[in-house]
């Protein structure tokens, strides 16, 4: 199992950033992928998941309206698009995998790969 992140960076407050998942060696469709983050000192946070078959989501309380996750199936890719960037979103981004949305916002991932640093400067 392969889950590849990318597109972390260095962006100001304000900015924007879009996160990319690419998964491998599971049944996409089977399973709900997205994202958590982790920041030094602090326990994980699941952001955001799409189920992959039927596009239900899951975001964070503190993230909604600021984030949009989607997915393309054909490329077994997730995207997690990061606008209006706090300096508290700054963490590790890591995409993940669950068999359903509910386990995802529990904290039951299956799969996760390494992740893609986020850092927003103020």
């Amino acid at each position: 199992v392969q889950l590849q992140a990318s597109g972390g960076g260095l962006v100001q407050a304000g900015g924007s950033l879009r996160l990319s998942c690419t998964a491998s060696g599971f049944t996409f469709d089977d399973y709900a992928v997205g994202w958590f983050r982790q920041a030094p000192g602090k326990e994980r946070e699941e952001v955001s998941f799409i189920s992959t078959s039927d596009g239900s989501t899951y975001y964070a309380d503190s993230l909604k309206g600021r984030f949009t996750i989607s997915s393309d199936n054909a490329k077994n890719t997730v995207y997690l698009q990061m606008n209006s960037l706090k300096p508290e979103d700054t963490a590790v981004y890591y995409c993940a995998g669950a068999r359903t949305i509910l386990a995802a916002r529990d904290d039951q991932l299956d799969y996760w790969g390494q992740g893609t640093q986020v850092t927003v400067s103020a």
